[in-house]
């Protein structure tokens, strides 16, 4: 060491950290786009993840048809973009276009197994589902909601893109929402044994049902719940606290089988709701989203897998959890390491608690969760106690003739 003489200084780290910001709900979508309607000289994009702000960046690079008929079955991320960018403002998107003009005959051609993609053995290239892990090397975001319209009315696309939404990258976690087709399920009364009997019952799967209509256009109601959840996330301060139920979607009609119209009663949507399946109602202010539940619901009735706002929230946080802190990894483990983490933390929900955006949270470094054996290997578990609120989903008034009151006959 030098010969000091003099004043000098040092600085050290500050001993709190801000929480890392991660988008509540980027939607990761596997589908097909028009690739082949672009100029010649443009690049096709065919299983690359690409990011968009807005709907005139995606129809550069995927291209648009002249004619925009029947998007939800030809043209599948240019349903998801048009529904996302331009209907509830809901940027960004990531998409994957699987449709390759080289290789398919046409979009229609592009099956389920193009969709749920692989892994190449000898270059490692993934395609389809599988990219859903570039997303955060390439642009440093976590992806919220995972979408395959159409192709999710498959239960094989749809169980895998449950499974896609747990240890993405080998940390992060995020939601899936799959349809259930009305053309193969007509009858509402027979949805929640099909869930079923095709295993759909993933606590981070939504699932939706039937069709939605704008005009003349069909969609599939898994983009429009996708939507609505981001507009509501945006409204809510950008927490994914608030329900996407009972507000309001750019729909003017929910489709059943071959496209006919459906007018289901609130007692009939409340059916699907309690059998854990979203839909649509039209009971009171116009076309709404209906449903608060996961596809686990009713068998799986912890509240932080079954409502839908409590298991955003905690797969959001984590998330966030996990960036804020990834800095400190490797740091000496000693006393600031540990009160850095557990004084930042709980400023930062205490801070939430003050917003009522949760009830209430607690960070503790617990011995019980820490074994000598542990922080000998370097190992340090912290235990954190969060209560998001869950949708208030029934309200009660109870109601008594009370014959006390027949007094004020006699003045």
């Amino acid at each position: 060491m030098a010969y000091l003489h003099g004043v000098y200084t040092r600085e050290l780290p500050t001993s709190l950290v801000p929480g890392r910001d991660v988008d509540t709900n980027l939607p990761f979508i596997v589908g097909t786009a028009p690739v082949d309607t672009l100029d010649p000289s443009n690049p096709k994009y065919v299983n690359t993840p690409r990011l968009y702000y807005s709907l005139e960046e995606f129809v550069k690079e995927m291209g648009w048809p002249e004619d925009e008929s029947g998007l939800h079955e030809k043209y599948t991320l240019c349903e998801a973009a048009k529904v996302l960018l331009s209907q509830y403002n809901a940027p960004p998107i990531v998409c994957v276009n699987v449709y390759n003009p080289d290789t398919h005959a046409s979009p229609l051609a592009v099956s389920s197994a193009d969709i749920i993609g692989g892994i190449d053995a000898v270059t490692m290239k993934k395609t389809g589902l599988e990219l859903v892990s570039e997303v955060f090397p390439r642009f440093r975001k976590v992806p919220g909601i995972i979408l395959a319209p159409k192709f999710s009315e498959d239960p094989a696309v749809a169980v895998l893109m449950a499974a896609k939404t747990k240890s993405i990258n080998g940390l992060f976690e995020c939601m899936a929402a799959a349809d259930i087709s009305p053309d193969t399920v007509p009858n509402f009364t027979e949805v929640p044994a099909y869930k079923n009997s095709n295993n759909l019952t993933d606590p981070n799967l939504m699932l939706c049902w039937p069709r939605a209509g704008l005009g003349d256009e069909v969609y599939h109601l898994s983009c429009h719940l996708a939507g609505r959840i981001s507009q509501t996330d945006r409204e809510a301060g950008g927490t994914p606290h608030v329900s996407p139920s009972n507000k309001r979607l750019n729909i003017t009609r929910a489709l059943g089988a071959a496209g006919a119209e459906l007018w289901l009663g609130l007692d009939e949507v409340n059916s699907l709701n309690g059998e854990g399946i979203n839909t649509v109602s039209n009971f009171d202010g116009g076309w709404k989203a209906w449903g608060n539940r996961t596809a686990c619901y009713p068998s799986n009735t912890d509240p932080k897998d079954a409502f839908i706002p409590i298991r955003r929230f905690f797969c959001w946080y984590r998330n966030s959890f996990i960036l804020t802190y990834f800095s400190k990894v490797d740091n000496p483990l000693n006393r600031r390491q540990i009160q850095t983490i557990l004084d930042s933390e709980q400023i930062r929900l205490d801070g939430y608690a003050a917003q009522e955006i949760i009830l209430g949270g607690k960070i503790e470094f617990l011995g019980q969760y820490n074994p000598l054996t542990d922080l000998m290997d370097g190992i340090a578990k912290f235990k954190l106690s969060i209560t998001p609120p869950p949708p208030n989903r029934v309200i009660w008034g109870i109601f008594e003739f009370d014959p006390a009151y027949m007094e004020t006959l006699f003045g």
